[in-house]
């Protein structure tokens, strides 16, 4: 299968992915750091790239079975602000849905690959994950 890596970090995602043998079309990382750590670990040659999430279209994504994203979770955290969704890094979680909603359906994902912390499922009393 193909996937896109988003919020991509250095690549933990694409590296499980490539070992179970799918291929990445793309990623999207914004820290300067975790991407020059990507760009050298992984052969990303040829691959569609952005820097930030919020400033990519639905219509440039290349088409992909997966989607990837461990998006930020510093607002979920039990050791972070406990903002939930409504804090600034986490609320990105729906600029991935966004792009979703805006995929034709015949171009979305038939999957997607989300990881985040524990506290995902019960932050704000599980209404953000309800949401």
């Amino acid at each position: 299968m193909k996937f896109i890596d988003m919020f991509a970090g250095i690549g933990g995602f694409r590296s499980g992915m490539e070992l179970a043998g799918h291929e990445c079309v793309g990623y999207i990382e914004f820290d300067k750091y975790a991407r020059k750590s990507y760009e050298n670990i992984h052969d990303t040659n040829g691959e569609f790239t952005a820097w930030d999430i919020n400033d990519v279209e639905a219509d440039e994504l290349p088409k992909a079975d997966v989607w990837c994203f461990g998006f930020p979770c510093q607002d979920i955290s039990l050791a972070g602000n406990k903002k939930g969704f409504s804090g600034d890094k986490s609320s990105l979680f729906f600029s991935v849905t966004g792009l979703l909603r805006e995929k034709q359906e015949k171009d979305r994902p038939k999957f997607l690959f989300i990881e985040n912390v524990k506290n995902l499922l019960s932050i704000n009393k599980g209404r953000d994950f309800a949401r």
